[in-house]
């Protein structure tokens, strides 16, 4: 997979948001950063956007409206087959039964626990995902 030229944040805390898009700057990554306080926000983009871009996906866990699972149910028919979008949960959690939800889900394709630190960008940037173990 080529290098990602977009960053998809989906989560309802704007700090959170705000210190994760820095982050990710940090790493010198110029490319766009799109947020989305909603998952119904952040699944009309996907209905409607060509997801042509490399794209990574932060996903909440915790949201009002609709769980970051519930997300990701909803997006796995939109986003199958596209090997250049990944989808990662970006989560205060470190539950294990979270986590394992999160393994078990094909669409799912790794997990970090809040903050996201530039090493977990930077490995993400370098073509690794992370690991399901909660560490970033």
């Amino acid at each position: 997979m080529k290098a990602f030229e977009r960053f998809v944040l989906i989560d309802d805390n704007e700090a959170d948001n705000v210190f994760h898009e820095i982050m990710i700057r940090r790493t010198g990554f110029t490319g766009d950063i799109l947020i989305f306080m909603s998952g119904p926000e952040a699944l009309e983009f996907f209905r409607t956007d060509e997801l042509s871009l490399t794209t990574c996906i932060f996903l909440d866990i915790n949201m009002p409206l609709m769980s970051g699972f519930e997300v990701a149910e909803e997006a796995a028919p939109l986003i199958a087959g596209k090997s250049s979008i990944v989808l990662v949960m970006l989560t205060s959690s470190g539950s294990p039964d979270d986590m394992e939800r999160a393994r078990s889900m094909k669409i799912i394709k790794g997990y970090v626990t809040k903050p996201l630190g530039t090493a977990a960008v930077s490995a993400l940037l370098e073509g690794a995902v992370p690991t399901f173990d909660g560490k970033s």
